[in-house]
């Protein structure tokens, strides 16, 4: 039978048609596409390493700034807890009247200080907040694609540093 006998040459060009094709798909996505993903994947992963040690560095710098902030209110308590001993001591009893418009201006600096203070350290911290958030929405977006609000990243920001 004659189509018995072809079979082997059929099977031949098969094979090499099989072979050419997997030779071309082996050079074009193997040797082409496949290195430019794992370049892009690499420099994503660096990227996010990147933000991430900046948004480290960021929150360190925060906690030394509020440890310092807390310093300067030890401090000031300290100065105001020393000039009134200092102000009692050398007070007789007319500087009995004195000493208390002393505590009070004290107090009131004190309080005035302390109210700084806070002041500088919630704007500080929201702004730490603002660049955390924008930091994040950015990695979000350069990680998954995906658009996330102003309001989203701020609040997640807000949750992770009141866990944190």
């Amino acid at each position: 039978m004659p189509q018995i006998q072809q079979l082997a040459l059929v099977y031949q060009s098969q094979w090499l048609w099989l072979l050419i094709t997997l030779g071309v798909i082996f050079f074009v996505v193997g040797r082409g596409i496949v290195p430019r993903v794992e370049s892009t994947v690499d420099s994503r992963d660096a990227q996010i390493a990147a933000d991430l040690a900046a948004a480290e560095s960021a929150r360190q710098e925060a906690e030394s700034t509020e440890q310092q902030w807390q310093a300067d209110i030890a401090k000031v308590h300290a100065d105001a807890q020393a000039a009134a001993a200092v102000a009692r001591s050398k007070a007789g009893e007319e500087g009995a009247k004195r000493l208390a418009a002393a505590d009070a201006e004290l107090s009131e600096r004190t309080a005035q200080a302390n109210a700084k203070l806070a002041q500088a350290r919630d704007s500080a911290l929201a702004a730490i907040e603002q660049v955390a958030a924008e930091a994040a929405r950015e990695i979000v977006a350069k990680v998954s694609g995906a658009n996330v609000s102003a309001a989203e990243a701020g609040n997640a920001v807000k949750a992770a540093m009141a866990n944190g």
